[in-house]
């Protein structure tokens, strides 16, 4: 039977926060990792997954731009009530 670490242990290990592994373990991203009552055992010999949030920038100022267009689309209601 493998010997098992704190999330809190992990969180040191791999250099993330104590609520990131969290998240990993509750997605299932962790192999062999489950819950012991609020807090999670993994295993020793567990790898620190890769990082699969979004990085490539694509959203980045989204919601300036949507705002930008809702500013274009009153102002243009408002000049075709003219």
């Amino acid at each position: 039977m493998p010997d098992y670490i704190s999330a809190k242990d992990a969180a040191a290990k791999w250099g993330i926060s104590n609520r990131r592994v969290s998240v990993l373990c509750r997605e299932e991203r962790i192999p062999g990792a489950f819950q012991l009552g609020s807090g999670w055992a993994i295993p020793t010999n567990a790898e620190k997954p890769p990082d699969a949030r979004l990085k490539s920038g694509k959203y980045i100022g989204w919601k300036r731009s949507q705002a930008g267009q809702k500013e274009n689309q009153s102002t243009d209601k408002e000049g075709d009530n003219q």
